[in-house]
């Protein structure tokens, strides 16, 4: 049974975008940094039978956006290039029957770099996938065995030769301030990226997350702040000379080839999410609901058999809606027009004034009559900015 809180308030003018997230929760072995809905797949896996049930909980969610197109397709986890790519097709064929997917939508599917996943690649951009994003860390070996990783070096690069015959449009993960890691090495990873010709990268900061193996037995030897600071300035400026673009915290770009589901994501746009685990935010002329589904494979599809696969929606009260906006507008290097805070969230900039020149006084934003971006600092203490648009009850 889903536990629905409403609080009223007033509507919006105009629906955002609309994106599809789908969360395939299973993956071979759990890292010990990851705190995604992640599970181990233990004696075998029947993709066919989930996919079958993604669907049915499409069905049961398209009342909330009946007739809304949608812009982009993400397909994360867990590890979805462990589908078979039967599965993979009948879940793309099933999702274009049942809504109106836009002719040029990008649908990004998450992947691994072990062989088995790797084989399939071909397979996936037949079934529609065209954009791949591959979670690769490191190229270091040493680096792979402390982060849990299932595969090695020669793996990773032979994943994205065989991704970019197939795909003209990939991201490539890596993560810095690793175990031991000096600022050369890390250099050198970006640099191995680099050589392939991908035109995304996202270099995440290795953090140690609550509910992990690494929080309950920190690993040794993690980068101070002072070097971890060095890693990501050097890393940065080394992604500027090469051509790409710095539009969010960790991602970049080459030119015109920004992830467009994520930016929907950062721009207060909508999402719907299915799958065990996954997450929603839809807008109506009532205002903004947020859902998430069981996280348990076992419950989220006994849930989706029993009619409504959400373990809990939430409408988002006014006074949440500036710190929710800012949240996620804050983190792009560019910032937003000012007109979108209306737009997205039914409330009037003159309501955010206050918080708006103390965030400018102190050198954290900085603004015009058109638009409002974070300055560097702003930028490098973000958790400040964004906490004073945080209402207290």
């Amino acid at each position: 049974m889903s536990q629905t809180v409403y609080v009223q308030h007033g509507g919006l003018t105009q629906l955002p975008p609309l994106s599809l997230y789908v969360h395939f929760p299973w993956c071979v072995r759990k890292c010990p940094y990851c705190d995604f809905n992640s599970h181990e797949a233990r004696g075998g896996l029947d993709d066919l039978a989930y996919v079958q049930a993604l669907l049915l909980d499409l069905e049961h969610s398209l009342p909330a956006v009946w007739g809304r197109a949608v812009h982009t397709i993400f397909i994360g986890g867990g590890t979805p290039s462990l589908m078979s790519p039967a599965a993979m097709e009948m879940l793309l064929d099933g999702i274009r029957a049942r809504v109106r997917l836009l002719p040029d939508a990008e649908i990004t599917m998450e992947a691994n770099p072990g062989t088995c996943e790797a084989e399939k690649f071909k397979a996936f951009r037949a079934s529609g996938v065209n954009r791949l994003s591959i979670g690769i860390q490191s190229f270091d070996d040493r680096q792979l065995t402390r982060l849990g990783r299932i595969h090695d070096s020669r793996q990773a690069h032979a994943a994205l030769d065989l991704a970019l015959t197939h795909f003209d449009n990939v991201n490539l993960d890596l993560m810095y301030a690793l175990p031991e890691q000096t600022l050369p090495e890390a250099l050198d990873d970006l640099s191995q990226g680099l050589a392939h010709g991908v035109t995304h990268l996202s270099a995440y900061h290795l953090t140690i997350e609550p509910n992990t193996l690494f929080y309950r037995y920190q690993p040794a030897g993690l980068p101070d702040e002072d070097l971890a600071a060095d890693m990501q300035e050097a890393l940065e400026a080394r992604l500027a000379e090469s051509g790409f673009v710095h539009y969010e915290t960790s991602a970049f770009a080459r030119p015109g080839r920004q992830c467009r589901h994520n930016l929907n994501y950062w721009q207060f746009g909508d999402y719907l999410g299915i799958g065990a685990g996954a997450h929603g935010k839809i807008s109506s002329a009532e205002g903004i609901v947020r859902e998430m589904r069981y996280k348990q494979p076992a419950a989220y599809l006994q849930a989706v058999r029993d009619g409504d696969a959400a373990q809990s929606r939430q409408r988002v009260a006014r006074k949440a809606l500036p710190f929710e906006f800012m949240m996620n507008l804050l983190r792009l290097t560019d910032g937003f027009e000012l007109s979108l805070f209306a737009e997205r969230t039914g409330l009037s900039l003159a309501s955010i004034q206050r918080q708006l020149a103390l965030a400018e006084s102190q050198g954290l934003i900085e603004r015009d009559l058109q638009r409002l971006r974070p300055t560097l600092m702003g930028q490098r203490f973000l958790n400040d900015l964004l906490g004073m648009f945080l209402e207290e009850d």
